[in-house]
C-alpha cells in the first residue's frame, strides 16, 4: 500500500538523520575518551533502551531464533567500532559515504527491477568520487569504513530475518543487550585509562540514543513496510545527511566536486523512490519470494 511505503520512507529518513546527528555528537567526545570509549557507552545505552522497549523473552528463544540474533549482535559491535574509528581518522562525510557501499551492494544483489540496478550503479560512482584518493588519504581509515560497509549490508539482511522470526523489537533488543555486555570489559578499561569529562560522557550518551536506540527501532519497523533492496537504495540519503551534519556540527567543508557527487546520490535516491511507487513494488517480502 502507498500509505505503508510513505510511512516507511518517513521512518527511514528520520532514522538516518538521527544516526548522523548522533555520529557527529560522538565525534565531539573522541578527543577525551576515543572511539572505543564512545562505542562502549553507545552500546550500553542502546542495550538498556532496547531492552526496555523490546522486552525480549530470552528463555523462549529457539535455536533458529538465536542464530540471527547472535549474528546481529556481532554485527552491531563490529560495525559501530569500525565506523567510529573511521570517522575519527577520515571525517564524518567520507566515512559514512564509504559505509554506504554496503547498502548499495544489497540493492544490486537483491533487486529484481532494472530501475533499482540503474540507480545503484549511478550512486556507486558518486560515492567513489566522494572517497577519491588524495595525498593525505588514510588507508587504514578507508579499510575500517569498508568493514563498516560490510557490516551494514549484513545488518540490513539480518535485521529483516530477525524481524520475521521474532515479534516486535525482541530480536533487536536481545542483540543490543548481548553487544552491550561484550563491551562492558572494553569500556571499563578505556574509561579508566581515559577518564571522561561530564561533557564527553553526555555526548557519548546522546550518541547512544541518537545513533543506536532510535535507528535500530526505526529500521526494524521500516523493513516491514518496504522491500529490503529499496531500503538499501533509500539509505543513499546518509552521505547527504552526513555531509550536511558534518558541516553544521563539526565545521567540515567539502569541495564543489564532493557536493556534485552528493547531488547525484540524492537524485538516484529520488528516482528509486518514484520508481518504487510507479512499478508497484511490494511493501514486504514473504518466504515464498526467496
Amino acid at each position: 500500500m502507498a500509505t505503508e511505503r510513505v510511512g516507511g520512507m518517513a521512518m527511514m529518513l528520520g532514522g538516518a538523520l538521527s544516526s548522523q546527528v548522533g555520529a557527529a555528537t560522538a565525534a565531539l567526545a573522541f578527543p577525551v575518551i576515543g572511539p572505543a570509549g564512545v562505542v562502549a557507552v553507545r552500546q550500553w545505552v542502546a542495550g538498556a533502551v532496547l531492552l526496555a522497549a523490546g522486552r525480549p523473552r530470552l528463555r523462549s528463544f529457539t535455536g533458529r531464533e538465536w542464530r540471527p540474533v547472535l549474528a546481529l549482535a556481532l554485527v552491531f559491535a563490529t560495525m559501530n567500532l569500525s565506523l567510529y574509528t573511521a570517522i575519527d581518522r577520515l571525517g564524518l562525510g567520507l566515512a559514512v559515504t564509504l559505509e554506504f557501499l554496503g547498502p548499495i551492494a544489497v540493492a544490486l544483489a537483491g533487486s529484481r527491477r532494472l530501475v533499482d540496478v540503474i540507480c545503484a550503479l549511478i550512486a556507486a560512482p558518486a560515492a567513489i568520487v566522494l572517497a577519491r584518493p588524495q595525498a593525505s588519504t588514510d588507508y587504514l581509515g578507508i579499510g575500517l569504513a569498508l568493514l563498516a560497509a560490510t557490516c551494514w549490508a549484513c545488518y540490513i539482511l539480518l535485521n529483516r530475518t530477525v524481524g520475521e522470526r521474532l515479534p516486535g523489537a525482541q530480536g533487536s533488543a536481545a542483540a543490543a543487550l548481548i553487544s552491550a555486555l561484550v563491551y562492558v570489559p572494553v569500556g571499563l578499561v578505556v574509561l579508566v585509562l581515559h577518564p571522561p569529562t561530564p561533557y564527553s560522557l553526555g555526548e557519548a550518551l546522546a550518541a547512544g540514543v541518537l545513533s543506536s536506540a532510535i535507528p535500530f527501532l526505526v529500521d526494524l519497523f521500516a523493513l516491514r513496510r518496504v522491500p529490503t533492496q529499496f531500503f538499501g537504495l533509500f539509505m543513499s540519503v546518509n552521505p547527504v545527511l552526513a555531509a550536511l551534519v558534518g558541516f553544521v556540527v563539526l565545521g567540515q567543508r567539502l569541495a564543489w566536486l564532493d557536493w556534485a557527487a552528493i547531488v547525484v546520490v540524492a537524485g538516484a535516491m529520488v528516482v528509486a523512490s518514484v520508481g518504487s511507487w510507479a512499478f508497484g513494488t511490494r511493501s514486504r517480502s514473504r518466504p515464498s519470494d526467496r
